[in-house]
Protein backbone atom coordinates (compact mmCIF):
# COMPACT_ATOMS: atom_id res chain seq x y z
CA UNK A 1 0.00 0.00 0.00
CA UNK A 2 1.24 3.48 -0.86
CA UNK A 3 0.11 6.48 1.13
CA UNK A 4 -1.24 8.14 -2.02
CA UNK A 5 -3.71 5.27 -2.38
CA UNK A 6 -5.07 5.66 1.16
CA UNK A 7 -8.37 7.45 1.78
CA UNK A 8 -7.67 9.66 4.82
CA UNK A 9 -11.32 9.35 5.86
CA UNK A 10 -10.51 5.76 6.81
CA UNK A 11 -8.11 7.08 9.44
CA UNK A 12 -10.88 9.14 11.05
CA UNK A 13 -13.05 6.02 11.27
CA UNK A 14 -10.16 3.99 12.67
CA UNK A 15 -9.40 6.67 15.28
CA UNK A 16 -13.04 6.90 16.37
CA UNK A 17 -13.38 3.11 16.74
CA UNK A 18 -10.09 2.91 18.64
CA UNK A 19 -11.27 5.58 21.09
CA UNK A 20 -14.85 4.29 21.47
CA UNK A 21 -13.99 0.57 21.39
CA UNK A 22 -17.35 0.18 19.67
CA UNK A 23 -18.15 0.47 15.95
CA UNK A 24 -21.74 1.70 16.45
CA UNK A 25 -20.74 4.44 18.89
CA UNK A 26 -17.88 5.49 16.63
CA UNK A 27 -20.25 5.70 13.66
CA UNK A 28 -22.67 7.83 15.67
CA UNK A 29 -19.86 10.17 16.71
CA UNK A 30 -18.83 10.60 13.05
CA UNK A 31 -22.38 10.98 11.76
CA UNK A 32 -22.12 7.76 9.74
CA UNK A 33 -24.29 4.68 9.56
CA UNK A 34 -22.97 1.57 11.27
CA UNK A 35 -22.61 -0.29 7.91
CA UNK A 36 -20.63 2.63 6.47
CA UNK A 37 -18.21 2.58 9.41
CA UNK A 38 -17.86 -1.20 9.15
CA UNK A 39 -17.18 -0.92 5.42
CA UNK A 40 -14.47 1.69 6.05
CA UNK A 41 -12.83 -0.60 8.61
CA UNK A 42 -12.92 -3.49 6.14
CA UNK A 43 -11.13 -1.38 3.53
CA UNK A 44 -8.46 -0.41 6.04
CA UNK A 45 -8.07 -4.02 7.22
CA UNK A 46 -7.47 -5.15 3.66
CA UNK A 47 -5.01 -2.31 3.03
CA UNK A 48 -3.01 -3.03 6.19
CA UNK A 49 -3.44 -6.81 6.12
CA UNK A 50 -4.47 -6.93 9.76
CA UNK A 51 -7.87 -7.44 11.45
CA UNK A 52 -7.21 -4.26 13.53
CA UNK A 53 -10.08 -4.99 15.95
CA UNK A 54 -11.47 -8.19 17.44
CA UNK A 55 -14.71 -8.78 19.32
CA UNK A 56 -14.63 -8.02 23.04
CA UNK A 57 -17.11 -7.48 25.85
CA UNK A 58 -19.17 -4.41 25.00
CA UNK A 59 -17.62 -3.87 21.60
CA UNK A 60 -14.19 -4.42 20.09
CA UNK A 61 -10.55 -4.46 21.21
CA UNK A 62 -7.56 -3.38 19.11
CA UNK A 63 -4.94 -5.83 17.91
CA UNK A 64 -1.26 -5.15 18.76
CA UNK A 65 -0.79 -3.75 15.24
CA UNK A 66 -3.78 -1.42 15.75
CA UNK A 67 -2.41 -0.20 19.08
CA UNK A 68 0.85 0.80 17.43
CA UNK A 69 -0.93 2.24 14.38
CA UNK A 70 -3.27 4.30 16.60
CA UNK A 71 -0.43 6.36 18.04
CA UNK A 72 0.82 7.24 14.58
CA UNK A 73 -2.67 7.97 13.25
CA UNK A 74 -3.41 10.32 16.15
CA UNK A 75 -0.12 12.17 15.60
CA UNK A 76 -0.69 12.38 11.83
CA UNK A 77 -4.23 13.73 12.15
CA UNK A 78 -3.11 16.29 14.72
CA UNK A 79 -0.36 17.41 12.36
CA UNK A 80 -2.79 17.73 9.44
CA UNK A 81 -5.23 19.63 11.62
CA UNK A 82 -2.47 22.01 12.71
CA UNK A 83 -1.41 22.50 9.08
CA UNK A 84 -4.98 23.26 7.96
CA UNK A 85 -5.49 25.79 10.74
CA UNK A 86 -1.98 27.21 10.80
CA UNK A 87 -3.09 30.27 8.90
CA UNK A 88 -5.76 30.96 11.52
CA UNK A 89 -4.71 33.65 13.96
CA UNK A 90 -4.83 32.49 17.55
CA UNK A 91 -6.94 34.88 19.59
CA UNK A 92 -6.14 34.22 23.27
CA UNK A 93 -8.96 36.47 24.48
CA UNK A 94 -11.54 34.21 22.80
CA UNK A 95 -9.81 30.84 22.97
CA UNK A 96 -11.12 27.91 25.00
CA UNK A 97 -8.06 25.78 24.33
CA UNK A 98 -6.69 23.39 26.94
CA UNK A 99 -2.93 23.03 27.42
CA UNK A 100 -1.25 20.17 29.27
CA UNK A 101 2.13 20.82 30.87
CA UNK A 102 4.62 18.50 32.52
CA UNK A 103 5.93 20.02 35.76
CA UNK A 104 7.34 18.53 38.92
CA UNK A 105 5.83 19.69 42.20
CA UNK A 106 8.72 22.10 42.84
CA UNK A 107 8.65 23.16 39.18
CA UNK A 108 4.95 23.97 39.42
CA UNK A 109 5.64 26.07 42.50
CA UNK A 110 8.32 27.98 40.56
CA UNK A 111 6.60 28.58 37.23
CA UNK A 112 2.83 28.31 37.56
CA UNK A 113 2.15 31.47 39.62
CA UNK A 114 3.81 33.69 36.99
CA UNK A 115 2.54 31.69 34.04
CA UNK A 116 -1.08 31.58 35.20
CA UNK A 117 -1.13 35.26 36.11
CA UNK A 118 -0.27 36.14 32.52
CA UNK A 119 -2.50 33.46 30.98
CA UNK A 120 -5.40 34.69 33.10
CA UNK A 121 -4.81 38.28 32.00
CA UNK A 122 -4.57 37.48 28.29
CA UNK A 123 -6.76 34.40 27.89
CA UNK A 124 -9.42 34.01 30.62
CA UNK A 125 -11.02 31.07 28.79
CA UNK A 126 -7.86 29.01 28.34
CA UNK A 127 -7.42 25.96 30.59
CA UNK A 128 -4.10 24.59 31.84
CA UNK A 129 -3.55 21.13 33.28
CA UNK A 130 -0.29 20.37 35.11
CA UNK A 131 0.84 16.74 35.26
CA UNK A 132 4.00 14.98 36.39
CA UNK A 133 4.92 12.14 34.07
CA UNK A 134 7.60 9.51 34.36
CA UNK A 135 10.68 10.94 32.58
CA UNK A 136 10.75 8.01 30.18
CA UNK A 137 7.26 8.80 28.88
CA UNK A 138 7.60 12.55 28.30
CA UNK A 139 9.03 12.33 24.79
CA UNK A 140 6.22 10.13 23.48
CA UNK A 141 3.59 12.32 25.17
CA UNK A 142 5.00 15.42 23.45
CA UNK A 143 5.17 13.67 20.09
CA UNK A 144 1.61 12.35 20.33
CA UNK A 145 0.19 15.70 21.43
CA UNK A 146 -0.94 14.42 24.85
CA UNK A 147 1.50 16.93 26.32
CA UNK A 148 2.05 20.44 25.01
CA UNK A 149 5.11 21.54 26.97
CA UNK A 150 7.50 19.95 29.44
CA UNK A 151 9.36 22.06 32.00
CA UNK A 152 12.38 20.95 33.97
CA UNK A 153 15.88 19.58 33.93
CA UNK A 154 15.29 16.59 31.66
CA UNK A 155 18.67 15.28 30.45
CA UNK A 156 17.18 12.01 29.18
CA UNK A 157 14.78 13.87 26.87
CA UNK A 158 16.30 14.06 23.38
CA UNK A 159 15.07 15.13 19.96
CA UNK A 160 12.84 17.97 21.19
CA UNK A 161 12.83 21.68 20.59
CA UNK A 162 13.75 23.50 23.77
CA UNK A 163 14.44 26.90 25.30
CA UNK A 164 16.46 27.53 28.49
CA UNK A 165 14.57 29.20 31.34
CA UNK A 166 17.05 29.36 34.22
CA UNK A 167 20.32 28.02 35.60
CA UNK A 168 20.31 25.97 38.78
CA UNK A 169 22.65 24.15 41.14
CA UNK A 170 22.26 21.72 44.02
CA UNK A 171 22.40 22.73 47.69
CA UNK A 172 21.64 21.14 51.05
CA UNK A 173 18.51 22.06 53.01
CA UNK A 174 18.20 21.28 56.75
CA UNK A 175 16.63 22.69 59.87
CA UNK A 176 17.75 26.02 61.31
CA UNK A 177 20.16 25.33 64.13
CA UNK A 178 21.15 21.90 62.83
CA UNK A 179 24.25 20.81 64.81
CA UNK A 180 26.19 19.89 61.65
CA UNK A 181 25.30 22.92 59.51
CA UNK A 182 28.48 24.87 60.25
CA UNK A 183 30.63 21.81 59.53
CA UNK A 184 29.30 21.20 56.00
CA UNK A 185 32.27 22.73 54.23
CA UNK A 186 33.04 19.95 51.77
CA UNK A 187 31.78 16.77 50.23
CA UNK A 188 33.25 14.50 52.90
CA UNK A 189 31.32 16.29 55.65
CA UNK A 190 28.04 15.21 54.05
CA UNK A 191 28.73 11.62 55.11
CA UNK A 192 27.74 12.61 58.65
CA UNK A 193 24.21 13.61 57.57
CA UNK A 194 21.11 11.46 57.16
CA UNK A 195 19.08 12.21 54.03
CA UNK A 196 15.60 12.29 52.54
CA UNK A 197 15.28 11.22 48.92
CA UNK A 198 12.29 12.11 46.73
CA UNK A 199 11.72 9.29 44.25
CA UNK A 200 9.72 11.36 41.74
CA UNK A 201 12.77 13.60 41.16
CA UNK A 202 15.42 11.50 39.47
CA UNK A 203 18.24 14.03 39.39
CA UNK A 204 18.51 14.84 43.14
CA UNK A 205 18.36 11.09 43.77
CA UNK A 206 21.10 10.66 41.18
CA UNK A 207 23.13 13.36 42.94
CA UNK A 208 23.04 11.32 46.15
CA UNK A 209 24.21 8.31 44.18
CA UNK A 210 27.07 10.27 42.56
CA UNK A 211 28.15 11.52 45.98
CA UNK A 212 28.14 7.98 47.39
CA UNK A 213 25.50 8.93 49.95
CA UNK A 214 22.86 6.29 49.23
CA UNK A 215 23.71 4.42 52.48
CA UNK A 216 22.84 7.62 54.35
CA UNK A 217 19.24 7.73 53.03
CA UNK A 218 16.81 7.36 55.92
CA UNK A 219 13.52 8.37 54.32
CA UNK A 220 12.11 8.04 50.79
CA UNK A 221 9.10 10.15 49.74
CA UNK A 222 6.97 10.48 46.59
CA UNK A 223 7.13 14.31 46.37
CA UNK A 224 8.83 17.36 47.85
CA UNK A 225 5.93 19.28 49.36
CA UNK A 226 6.00 17.42 52.69
CA UNK A 227 9.79 17.65 53.01
CA UNK A 228 10.03 21.07 54.78
CA UNK A 229 7.89 20.09 57.76
CA UNK A 230 9.86 16.85 58.18
CA UNK A 231 13.19 18.69 58.00
CA UNK A 232 12.02 21.24 60.58
CA UNK A 233 11.21 18.47 63.06
CA UNK A 234 14.28 16.26 62.54
CA UNK A 235 18.02 16.31 61.83
CA UNK A 236 17.47 14.94 58.33
CA UNK A 237 18.72 16.82 55.26
CA UNK A 238 17.85 16.90 51.58
CA UNK A 239 19.77 17.79 48.41
CA UNK A 240 17.69 19.85 45.98
CA UNK A 241 18.00 22.83 43.59
CA UNK A 242 18.79 26.24 45.06
CA UNK A 243 15.60 28.15 44.13
CA UNK A 244 13.08 25.79 45.78
CA UNK A 245 15.46 25.38 48.73
CA UNK A 246 15.48 29.15 49.33
CA UNK A 247 11.70 29.27 48.94
CA UNK A 248 11.24 26.52 51.54
CA UNK A 249 13.66 28.30 53.89
CA UNK A 250 11.62 31.50 53.70
CA UNK A 251 8.46 29.68 54.71
CA UNK A 252 9.84 27.28 57.33
CA UNK A 253 12.53 27.30 60.05
CA UNK A 254 15.12 25.89 57.65
CA UNK A 255 18.52 26.94 56.33
CA UNK A 256 20.25 26.47 53.00
CA UNK A 257 23.88 25.39 52.98
CA UNK A 258 26.03 25.17 49.88
CA UNK A 259 29.07 22.99 50.53
CA UNK A 260 31.33 22.03 47.66
CA UNK A 261 29.27 19.12 46.37
CA UNK A 262 31.37 18.62 43.26
CA UNK A 263 28.20 18.62 41.16
CA UNK A 264 27.94 20.79 38.03
CA UNK A 265 25.21 23.43 37.59
CA UNK A 266 22.36 22.55 35.24
CA UNK A 267 19.84 24.26 32.98
CA UNK A 268 16.07 24.11 33.48
CA UNK A 269 14.39 24.29 30.08
CA UNK A 270 11.03 24.22 28.34
CA UNK A 271 10.59 21.41 25.79
CA UNK A 272 8.11 20.83 22.95
CA UNK A 273 7.82 18.67 19.82
CA UNK A 274 8.95 20.10 16.48
CA UNK A 275 5.55 19.44 14.90
CA UNK A 276 4.07 22.22 17.04
CA UNK A 277 6.87 24.69 16.40
CA UNK A 278 4.68 26.91 14.22
CA UNK A 279 1.32 26.31 15.91
CA UNK A 280 0.13 29.82 16.78
CA UNK A 281 -1.34 28.82 20.15
CA UNK A 282 1.85 27.01 21.09
CA UNK A 283 3.94 29.99 20.08
CA UNK A 284 1.76 32.22 22.28
CA UNK A 285 2.15 30.02 25.37
CA UNK A 286 5.87 29.50 24.81
CA UNK A 287 6.28 33.25 24.49
CA UNK A 288 4.61 33.79 27.86
CA UNK A 289 6.87 31.19 29.49
CA UNK A 290 10.04 32.66 27.99
CA UNK A 291 9.04 36.18 29.06
CA UNK A 292 8.48 35.25 32.72
CA UNK A 293 10.49 37.51 35.02
CA UNK A 294 11.72 34.96 37.54
CA UNK A 295 12.97 36.50 40.79
CA UNK A 296 16.73 36.80 41.18
CA UNK A 297 17.97 34.60 44.01
CA UNK A 298 20.94 35.25 46.27
CA UNK A 299 23.20 32.30 47.06
CA UNK A 300 23.41 31.18 50.69
CA UNK A 301 26.41 32.17 52.74
CA UNK A 302 29.18 29.62 52.68
CA UNK A 303 29.36 27.71 55.97
CA UNK A 304 32.36 28.47 58.11
CA UNK A 305 34.46 25.61 59.31
CA UNK A 306 34.03 24.83 62.98
CA UNK A 307 36.81 26.03 65.23
CA UNK A 308 39.29 23.41 66.24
Amino acid sequence: MHIRDLDLNLLHVFQAVHEARNVSRAAERLGLSQPAASHALTRLRLALRDPLFVRAAGGVAPTPRAQQFARQVDAALRLLDAAVHEVDAFDPSRSRRRFTLHLSDIGADEFLPLLMAEVGAQAPGVQVEAVQLDPGTIGAALEEGRLDLAFGYLPALVGTEHAPLLEERYVVLLRRGHPLAAKLTDRAALERLDFIVVRSHAEPARALHMLGLEPRIRLALPHFMVVPTILAATDLAVILPLRPALRFARLHPLQVVEPDLGLPPFTVSMHWHWRFQHDSAHRWLRGIAQAMQLPVVSPPARPRAAAA
